[in-house]
């Protein structure tokens, strides 16, 4: 599988917490640990913006707020962005 297709095949085990789900996957991918970090990150403060809602229960329109908010009032990079973005779109 190429890093720009999305999971594809691979689901993670849903019995795992969500942490462990991410580890899965960036295993699969074979992602650095750093990056997968880096992505712990930005999922935790995405759902902690959305007041602990799981990800699965949100979509685009709470990934473009967190986005503007991570914009506007946290002054991230563009570039910071885009790492948030392509996790969600895997």
């Amino acid at each position: 599988m190429s890093p720009s297709t999305p999971l594809g095949r691979f689901l993670p085990n849903p019995k795992l917490k969500l942490r462990e789900q991410l580890t899965e996957v960036c295993r699969f991918r074979h992602m650095s640990h750093r990056t997968e970090s880096a992505y712990w990150h930005w999922m935790k403060g995405f759902i902690l913006f959305h007041g602990k809602r799981h990800p699965r229960e949100m979509g685009a329109p709470e990934v473009q707020a967190y986005l503007s908010h991570l914009a506007v009032q946290k002054d991230v990079a563009a570039a910071t962005q885009r790492q948030a973005l392509k996790l969600v779109e895997g």
